[in-house]
C-alpha cells in the first residue's frame, strides 16, 4: 500500500497531525460573507461529510458572517472529535453595512477571542492567527502591538497556539522574537506566487504555510497551462491548482472551501491526484504576467492594524 505520510504535517511543539487537505469555512456564510447562508442545514451537511472524509484541519473567523459561520461548525460538530484542529484569526469586525474594519486593540483582539471560544463552544482556541494589515497583500510594519495582546491571551489558557495571516517575512521574524508561531497563512496560490521564498524558508524552519485563496478566491484561477494540465490528466483544474500546491513543498496546508458536498469531494480528490513531471514544468513555467495579485476580499479594512514603516 502506498503511504500517504507526505499527506501529514505537524505543526511544530504540537501534537497537533494534520491533514494537508483542509477545509476553509468562509463560504458557509451568506452572500459576501456577511449574514446566514440560504441552505443551512446543507452547511452543516458539508462540514459533517468534510469531517467523516477525514479532514482534521478547519480554517474559520468569527467576523464570517459575523458568527455565522462558527455557530454552523459548533451545531454541526460540537461535541468536536478527537483530532479535530480548527483555527481561527482575529484582527478584523464586519460593519453592519457588510465592511470589513480592523480591529486591533488589545480590547478588540481579547473580545474577538471571547466571541470565538463563545460561538465555537470551547474553552480554549487550537490555534489563532492574527491577521496582519494589507489589502492588496502584506505590507511591513509593526505588529508587535496586537501579538502581544494574543501572547497575553495565550498565557491564559484561551489559546493553545498563534499563527500569522497576511504577513511578510520581516513580521514573522519580528512575531518569532516574541513566541512560537506554528503557521503562517498568506495569500498564494499557482498563479501568484510573490511568497515563494517565504514558502521555502518556512518549510525549512518546519513552519506550516497556509495558502488563503488556494484557488482564487472571489476570482477563480485561469491559465490555458492550467486548462491543458487538467485535460492531460483528466481532472479539473480545480483539482489540479490543488494537486499543484500540494506537491509545491511539504509545509503547505491548503484549506479549500465550498458550500457544496459535491465540490468539497471533487476538492479531496486533489490529495490522491499525481502531476506528470510534464503538466509540473508547464504549471512551474506559467509566466509572471499571470500571476496578479488582486484583493484579498477584506475590503482593506485592516490597513491600520500595524504601525507602518517600523
Amino acid at each position: 500500500m502506498k503511504s500517504t505520510d507526505h499527506l501529514i504535517f505537524t505543526l511544530p511543539g504540537t501534537s497537533m497531525a494534520l491533514h494537508r487537505l483542509g477545509y476553509g469555512a468562509m463560504q458557509l456564510a451568506g452572500p459576501g460573507v456577511f449574514g446566514l447562508p440560504q441552505d443551512a442545514s446543507a452547511a452543516v451537511t458539508v462540514l459533517r461529510e468534510a469531517v467523516a472524509l477525514g479532514v482534521n484541519h478547519i480554517d474559520t473567523a468569527d467576523f464570517y458572517g459575523p458568527h455565522t459561520t462558527n455557530q454552523i461548525i459548533q451545531k454541526a460538530l460540537h461535541p468536536y472529535p478527537k483530532g479535530l484542529v480548527i483555527v481561527t484569526k482575529v484582527g478584523v469586525l464586519r460593519g453592519d453595512d457588510k465592511s470589513w474594519r480592523p480591529a486591533c486593540s488589545a480590547q478588540e483582539l481579547t473580545s474577538a477571542v471571547h466571541d470565538n471560544l463563545r460561538n465555537l463552544g470551547m474553552e480554549a482556541l487550537d490555534v489563532v492567527n492574527l491577521r496582519a494589515p494589507g489589502n492588496h497583500g502584506p505590507q511591513e510594519g509593526s505588529i508587535e502591538e496586537p501579538l502581544a495582546a494574543l501572547v497575553k491571551l495565550k498565557e491564559q489558557g484561551l489559546i493553545r497556539h498563534l499563527g500569522l495571516s497576511n504577513v511578510t517575512a520581516r513580521q514573522f521574524a519580528q512575531a518569532q522574537s516574541m513566541t512560537e508561531i506554528v503557521c503562517v497563512q498568506n495569500k498564494y496560490n499557482l498563479v501568484h506566487r510573490a511568497d515563494d521564498a517565504f514558502v521555502d524558508d518556512l518549510a525549512a524552519k518546519g513552519i506550516a504555510f497556509v495558502p488563503f485563496f488556494p484557488l482564487g478566491g472571489f476570482v477563480p484561477l485561469q491559465s490555458s497551462a492550467l486548462e491543458e494540465a487538467a485535460r492531460s490528466l483528466g481532472a479539473t483544474p480545480m483539482q489540479v491548482a490543488l494537486a499543484w500546491l500540494l506537491q509545491r513543498s511539504p509545509n503547505i496546508l491548503l484549506i479549500p472551501g465550498t458550500s457544496s458536498a459535491t465540490h468539497l469531494r471533487e476538492n479531496l480528490k486533489a490529495a490522491t491526484l499525481q502531476l506528470t513531471p510534464q503538466a509540473r514544468a508547464a504549471l512551474d513555467s506559467i509566466p509572471g504576467g499571470e500571476r496578479t495579485a488582486g484583493q484579498d476580499g477584506l475590503g482593506g479594512a485592516v490597513t491600520q492594524c500595524a504601525r507602518i514603516g517600523q
